[in-house]
């Protein structure tokens, strides 16, 4: 089969706009954090990219989607015929899509990066940077690769179950919610937390985040399609719809119970919503899709405040936007997916419409059994993962590291110098010495400052 250039060049597109997602997850994550712990929370981003990238050329990809479609050798994990040191998946084409599988390994390499980067947000200022790697390694291989296999590599959930997931509900989402879950309830509390003022330490940054995050999920969500086609152009214009009113729906919820509506908020809900329509955006219409915006909106503005009351510290809010969020999309698609969107639902994938299209409760049924397995799966093993970390001193950082900052404790380095120009301690590095001031105010040529009258 021949290259199909336009094909091609979308999901290498696509590709880099879903890598992209990662950096921006830094910079999200970053923000809400505190200043003392930012660089940390950013490297647990950017470490993903670097180990993720390598285990996923070297094995992950093969077992993920080496029993593709109508092979179907394994239901649990895959085999190695795309093994990093196979050259068969080098020339060979893609299902019939006309896509290098060179170029379709890449771009699920990108998922695979930001479902573990993901994790990171729930654990903030306490798990030692050496046990995040290790638990990355070890989570990516035993959890993401498997489910990713169940999902969409011809394993149980999509090939038996058929519950259906077009860009990442179950496989990133509740898979990384229900991993962050466990991990803070093995790793504990914050010192300090709730009573201590632990407000993100840069909203601009959550802002710039958020925005980078919403441009990279059209490639994350429109280029799960593949091919450039209707439903990829639905896949496009859900995401936007859905995005948008999730924003509304978390400032109005805001507005509502705290009286001002926050950057923060919006910021969180756009997430919110784009979590939300990952599972569901090739198979639900448009107006569908912002309704499912809004409820992902005001569902997971409210669950954010869960922690407060059960007493669980998710740090980031990755339980109660991703885990919470990834559930709210997975269960729609049983209520709206309708072929009118995507003849594949019923033509190819063998799942049925939706309850309000004429298929029953069917559909809502195998996604809620595929979403409660990979729940319980993700948890159960990163739960046992966390375990191991704090039986061999490699959970959580000492308690002097912790307030001190794990910035300085694990990297060695701080975001921000706020060290006086002149030194510290000494009039030389006053305002005034910056500013080429006496304490008077009087310049080094005796002439009066001139910077009251700037300022009154």
């Amino acid at each position: 089969m021949e290259i199909d250039t336009g094909n091609t060049a979308w999901l290498l597109l696509s590709s880099a706009l879903v890598l992209l997602m990662t950096p921006g997850l830094a910079l999200f994550y970053g923000g809400l954090n505190r200043s003392k712990g930012v660089l940390n929370m950013m490297m647990m981003s950017f470490s993903s990219i670097g180990l993720i990238s390598l285990l996923w050329a070297l094995y992950g990809f093969s077992l993920a989607f080496s029993a593709n479609g109508s092979e179907g050798v394994n239901k649990i994990i895959g085999n190695w015929g795309y093994a990093g040191t196979s050259t068969s998946w080098v020339t060979a084409m893609w299902g019939e899509t006309g896509i290098p599988t060179y170029v379709f390994m890449a771009f699920q390499m990108m998922f695979a990066i930001i479902t573990v980067a993901l994790i990171s947000g729930a654990i903030s200022d306490r798990l030692k940077f050496g046990g995040w790697v290790l638990f990355a390694v070890g989570w990516f291989t035993i959890v993401y690769v498997p489910v990713a296999h169940w999902v969409w590599g011809g394993g149980w959930i999509g090939a038996n179950l058929k519950a259906l997931d077009f860009a990442g509900g179950t496989a990133v989402h509740i898979n990384a919610g229900a991993a962050a879950l466990a991990l803070v309830l093995v790793l504990g509390k914050r010192i300090g937390w709730p009573r201590e003022n632990m407000r993100p330490h840069n909203v601009p940054f959550v802002a710039l985040g958020a925005g980078l995050l919403w441009f990279g999920w059209f490639g994350f969500n429109a280029g799960s399609e593949l091919t450039v086609d209707s439903t990829t152009a639905v896949a496009f214009v859900n995401t936007q719809l859905a995005t948008a009113a999730a924003v509304v729906g978390w400032c109005v919820v805001e507005w509502l119970r705290d009286g001002k509506p926050t950057l923060v908020g919006a910021s969180s809900g756009a997430i919110a919503g784009l979590v939300a329509i990952t599972p569901a955006c090739g198979f639900v219409a448009p107006l569908p899709a912002a309704l499912l915006g809004i409820i992902a909106g005001v569902v997971c503005a409210l669950a954010v405040g869960l922690k407060y009351k059960l007493g669980y510290d998710d740090s980031l809010d990755v339980v109660g936007v991703h885990f919470v969020g990834g559930w709210i999309g997975s269960l729609f698609i049983g209520f709206f997916a309708t072929t009118q969107v995507n003849g594949a639902i019923t033509d190819v994938l063998g799942a049925s419409e939706g309850l309000f299209y004429g298929g029953g409760a069917t559909q809502l049924g195998r996604q809620f059994v595929g979403s409660l397995a990979v729940t319980v799966y993700s948890f159960v093993i990163a739960a046992v993962l966390a375990l191991i970390l704090k039986a061999v001193k490699l959970g959580r950082v000492s308690e002097e590291a912790e307030v001190g900052g794990i910035d300085i404790a694990d990297h060695g380095e701080t975001a921000y110098d706020l060290t006086p120009s002149g030194g510290s301690g000494s009039s030389s590095g006053s305002a005034f010495a910056m500013a080429g001031l006496n304490k008077q105010g009087i310049d080094a040529d005796g002439k009066a400052d001139v910077s009251q009258k700037v300022a009154g």
